[in-house]
């Protein structure tokens, strides 16, 4: 296997440069977005060194309950990173579905895809079990976000066609059809989109992290191929449980719209 090559704090820093000529070109555009990236850059590179420290550790240990201790922490997290970009517009009942689609369609999307497509032993496998859940989550978490504005967005721009609809007899799935289903064709547009590139326009970090290690290219697009079905797995089970249940919030038990 090709020797890895380390690349040293002093060769690190230099890849800085690129925040940099962002720096720049935002000042002399005057964007006025200096402070967020450079919180932005600050909190990956923190939180990246962090998690580095905090997986050599549990590596380290290979107890199934480290593993499922991260899973909680990345769900916890995702779930809050939701309910942070729809703000305040969220009501409770809508707040339960989020939380039931995330953690429904992304657990059985990732023990289906550890189990049965990879078949690993032990399941709780840290170097394995992390990173695949990682990606399924932040994916499934992009994706529902999605969804779940979309669903907002349409409930509230049509809510005058809802309305009428309701009154010519349509029940509430009947007259939220259309918002449902352009709420998960949203979501999932991008995971879709980034498939159709895959392999032509870029090479995903999986894949292309596997091959600088020493992987065999054909080993590495296998595991490639496995994890963006894993993750379009993951996406669709969410947002269909979103989109699914996520109308209901917007109705009263005698199916009248909520104001």
């Amino acid at each position: 296997m090709p020797e890895i090559i380390e690349i040293s704090l002093l060769r690190l820093s230099a890849a800085y440069i690129f925040l940099l000529i962002l720096l720049v070109i935002v000042r002399r555009q005057g964007i006025g977005q200096e402070k967020e990236i450079l919180i932005a850059a600050l909190r990956m590179t923190v939180q990246l060194v962090l998690v580095g420290y905090v997986l050599v550790f549990i590596l380290d240990q290979r107890h199934f309950l480290f593993s499922l201790l991260t899973l909680v922490v990345m769900e916890t997290f995702a779930v809050r990173n939701v309910f942070m970009r729809l703000g305040a517009r969220v009501s409770k009942s809508l707040h339960r579905v989020i939380v039931f689609a995330m953690l429904g369609g992304t657990l059985s999307s990732l023990f289906y895809f550890l189990l049965l497509v990879v078949n690993l032993m032990p399941w709780y496998d840290a170097r394995y079990f992390i990173p695949l859940a990682g990606m399924i989550i932040g994916n499934s978490m992009t994706g529902v976000a999605l969804g779940a504005d979309r669903l907002l967005d349409g409930m509230k721009s049509r809510k005058g066609l809802i309305e009428a609809a309701l009154m010519l007899g349509a029940s509430p799935q009947e007259a939220t059809r259309i918002i449902v289903n352009d709420a998960f064709a949203t979501a999932i547009l991008p995971t879709v989109n980034s498939m159709v590139g895959m392999g032509i326009v870029f090479l995903p970090g999986m894949m292309s992290g596997q091959i600088i290690a020493g992987i065999s290219p054909l080993t590495a697009i296998s595991y490639q191929i496995a994890i963006m079905m894993g993750i379009l797995g993951g996406v669709s089970l969410s947002v269909f449980i979103l989109v699914k249940f996520g109308y209901y919030a917007f109705f009263n038990s005698r199916e009248q719209l909520i104001n």
